[in-house]
């Protein structure tokens, strides 16, 4: 594994730096957590020109047609600078999109996410809060050739905005994953109810509530019965891009801390000269760069179709504990000025403690390396 960026790769790295700059300071992250919608459109609409909406998509439905290598550092950049709304989950749900919709599907849909004009989110988990099939039991009950879905979901990224949710619910009793089966359902459709999450990071998580809402036959991703094996796929793609993001948030975390403590004064010294805090620092980069090591094989192998799902548990169970670890340690080290709101440290930190559930916690990922390496 070669960990060295191509020319285009490092292309992608600095347009991404250079677009969030202008287009998304600071400034503007906190005016968008406060803001109903959560994301701005007039971005959006610039991040589709760019082509960074169809990243995954193939040419032929206008897409850019990038490798999934390409997409987890470009995701990475995206992560330093924070870019608050729907994109890593429209991202995402993409693949599922590609991979297992219809040709109809596909031909409707792709260049539609591609050109901005259809934003994409996943209705998967749960108030039972388990990641495993036996977490879903919402009921999609067939009636005349169609379904017809009764029950709620949580945490579901930008749901009061997206265009389209991919749902997840049992067609057939029981807890395991046969049964399961993914619908592309309109957000906005009749008997479907959105409100927003109080979440720490400020993110828009919503709760999704389906009274007897019609879903057309056509609208299957894949089949019937086997959504648990799409799943898995949005499940692996995006445990490695949630976690490229946090490794972006905290490089800049560390990054912030060591300028800082080479400013800071105290005891007429800088308060990097201090050795107590330097190990403090040199863990961090450790921390981060045992991170990314992690990522990139997991990214690499996701992008040569190598079986990697140890390697994607791996890297996302490190990832969730390490940025809060991280960014934890980056509060502290800035003393005082680290827990101002006005300060940029806390937008990462807060985010770091909601990274954890987002594609699979912690613990679940560990129980899943324990399984690859044998121990259930």
């Amino acid at each position: 594994m070669d960990l060295r960026l191509t020319e285009q790769q490092e292309i992608l790295k600095k347009s991404a730096k250079d677009f969030l700059a202008k287009e998304c300071p600071k400034a503007k992250i906190r005016e968008l957590e406060k803001d109903e919608k959560g994301y701005d459109p007039a971005t959006w609409q610039k991040m589709a020109e760019l082509g960074w909406l169809g990243f995954n998509i193939p040419e032929e439905y206008e897409g850019m047609g990038y490798s999934f290598e390409d997409l987890t550092i470009h995701i990475e950049e995206v992560g330093k600078n924070i870019l608050p709304g729907p994109y890593i989950s429209t991202v995402v749900n993409t693949f599922a999109i590609v991979a297992a919709g219809s040709d109809e599907m596909k031909k409707d849909l792709l260049p539609k996410i591609s050109n901005g004009n259809c934003i994409l989110t996943l209705a998967w988990l749960e108030q039972n809060g388990q990641f495993d099939p036996s977490g879903i039991t919402m009921k999609a009950a067939a009636k005349g050739g169609d379904y017809v879905l009764n029950g709620s979901k949580f945490f579901v990224d930008s749901a009061h905005v997206a265009d389209k949710m991919i749902v997840a619910a049992r067609t057939k009793d029981g807890a395991g994953p046969d049964g399961i089966t993914l619908f592309v359902v309109d957000a906005k459709a009749a008997g479907i109810k959105t409100e927003v999450m109080p979440v720490i990071s400020l993110e828009k998580l919503c709760a999704v509530t389906f009274k007897d809402v019609a879903v057309s036959s056509k609208n299957i991703l894949g089949k019937v019965d086997k959504g648990w094996e799409v799943l898995q796929l949005i499940i692996r793609k995006g445990s490695i891009l949630k976690s490229a993001e946090s490794l972006g948030g905290m490089q800049t975390v560390v990054d912030m801390t060591v300028a800082y403590s080479k400013e800071r004064v105290q005891y007429d010294r800088p308060i990097g000269a201090f050795q107590a805090l330097q190990h403090q620092m040199s863990d961090m980069w450790i921390n981060m760069s045992t991170c990314k090591y992690l990522l990139y094989e997991a990214a690499w192998m996701e992008s040569e179709g190598l079986p990697n799902s140890k390697e994607v548990s791996m890297s996302k169970a490190y990832i969730n504990e390490a940025y809060k670890l991280v960014t934890s340690r980056g509060v502290k080290l800035h003393g005082g000025i680290g827990t101002s709101a006005d300060h940029d440290v806390p937008l990462y930190y807060r985010r770091a403690k909601a990274a954890d559930t987002v594609y699979g916690s912690t613990d679940y990922h560990r129980e899943l390396v324990a399984q690859a390496i044998g121990l259930k």
